[in-house]
């Protein structure tokens, strides 16, 4: 095998199917990339049995063949290259040799055959969607996904397809976010769990692509694809997504997503619209002493603000008003801090509504003019002072 590349092309595709590397792993050679010249492209892959990441670009080839090489090892050697330019062969059979015009490598790999094949999925549903809304989705549903695997259901985005429409939910059973879709191109009706970190993943490639068209900003690359859509295939335990050149593949959850929609309450008794600056500079700040005490603040509702209190500690406590249309009973309901935080530095809106039952439900967030979002935050236990 011998070929020659560029390094920044080289760089972007292992820094991106690295992704896929664990930190722990029960087969050594899943530590490795594997690196596979055929044609004019060479392919990189990497995987931990449970996510696949497969990536390929144009290269000027000499000789076809494939290696598996420690990615940390070309890793260290290609990002601290400062030629434009890079050589690339086997020697010995398993030995990898780089060479450019001012550095030269060689490092110790193993043979391709050693390394799990990573075959396309049996694909039993296929969708086309628009990256825009698609990270918009996965931005506002992935984050309140479980980060434990005790209950593995709930560690993963549950995805209903009906005609025309994707909804995502994300919950840890504390929280819960719910995004609508549309998805114009889809006929039958699907239902799977996918795993919060291959979205996480997802994402992560997405802005890794985003950024190579923004680099190509005169458009002088006619070769390079569009990444302005996702191409999304389902099996019956597996997904597979196609950006560009990029290949991500993962298993599904196996389980039954619980039912959300009984913990979504049935009525709003008080409704506010906050302006989301003022809410999130308020709760960020009253977090030093809410985090005394549960992350605890107290939100009490009158006809036109909101007061914001936390519980006394042996620091001190905190509290502020926040002038807002209210409309409805007056009302109180003790939420955590983190959470807020997490949910609303990742909006783009200016406000928000909150809609309240009273303080044993769930206070629901949603955005003004859009019924497309939806997001839930427990109840605490409130002190009455």
């Amino acid at each position: 095998m011998k070929f020659s590349c560029s390094t920044t092309d080289l760089l972007s595709g292992l820094q991106l199917v690295s992704r896929a590397i664990g930190t722990e792993q029960v087969l050594p050679i899943l530590q490795n990339i594997l690196i596979s010249v055929e044609g004019k492209r060479c392919t990189l892959s990497a995987t931990n049995l449970e996510l696949s990441i497969v990536t390929s670009f144009e290269v000027l080839i000499e000789n076809e063949g494939s290696i598996t090489v420690p990615a940390k090892a070309i890793l260290n050697f290609i990002q601290y290259n400062q030629d434009s330019e890079i050589v690339v062969e086997t020697s010995e059979g398993t030995q990898l040799k780089l060479h450019s015009k001012h550095a030269k490598a060689v490092i110790a790999g193993e043979a391709a055959s050693g390394f799990p094949t990573i075959t396309s999925i049996q694909k039993d549903t296929t969708l086309t969607l628009p990256i825009s809304p698609l990270l918009q989705a996965l931005n506002l549903v992935t984050f309140a996904c479980a980060r434990t695997t005790s209950r593995p259901v709930i560690s993963g985005v549950f995805v209903r397809m009906e005609k025309g429409k994707i909804i995502m939910v994300g919950t840890d059973s504390y929280r819960l976010s719910e995004f609508s879709m549309s998805a114009p191109g889809m006929t039958s009706e699907v239902a799977c769990i996918i795993p919060a970190k291959f979205l996480e993943e997802l994402k992560a490639v997405i802005a890794l692509h985003r950024g190579k068209d923004a680099d190509d900003k005169d458009g002088k690359d006619k070769k390079k694809p569009s990444t302005e859509t996702v191409d999304i295939h389902l099996g019956s335990q597996q997904i597979e997504v196609h950006l560009a050149h990029t290949k991500l593949v993962s298993r599904l959850i196996d389980g039954k997503f619980p039912d959300y929609a009984q913990v979504v309450p049935k009525e709003k008794n008080t409704t506010a619209v906050l302006n989301i600056k003022d809410l999130l500079g308020a709760v960020k700040r009253m977090h030093y002493f809410a985090k005394e005490q549960s992350n605890n603040i107290t939100f009490s509702f009158t006809k036109s603000a909101v007061h914001l209190t936390t519980k006394q500690t042996q620091i001190g406590r905190d509290e502020s008003t926040i002038n807002c249309e209210v409309e409805g009973i007056e009302n109180k309901i003790a939420v955590s801090s983190t959470y807020l935080i997490d949910f609303l530095s990742r909006l783009s809106s200016d406000s928000v509504v909150v809609e309240l039952s009273d303080k044993l439900h769930p206070a629901v967030f949603r955005i003004p003019g859009d019924d497309a979002y939806l997001h839930l935050i427990m109840p605490l236990r409130m002190t009455e002072e």
